[in-house]
């Protein structure tokens, strides 16, 4: 993928950046695994396994740290 998508972490609220963040999971996994086919047959897997759902949050909780950081934690 050579798309250029992701601009700034900078985000007007927390929300924003909470939602940047599942962004930037979702893409992770889009660019682990390209072929949407393949997505779509493992989604059943793990869509039902509290393992992975935990995983998942955990790797957008760690994005949102990150944006979070950029954004110095939205402090006025």
């Amino acid at each position: 993928m050579t798309d250029t998508w992701l601009t700034t972490l900078i985000t007007n609220t927390p929300q924003e950046g909470f939602e940047l963040a599942i962004t930037l999971s979702r893409r992770g996994v889009k660019y682990t695994q390209p072929d949407v086919d393949v997505l779509k047959k493992l989604r059943p897997e793990y869509a039902n396994d509290a393992a992975d759902l935990t995983a998942a949050s955990h790797v957008i909780a760690t994005n949102f740290q990150t944006v979070a950081a950029a954004n110095n934690y939205w402090r006025k």
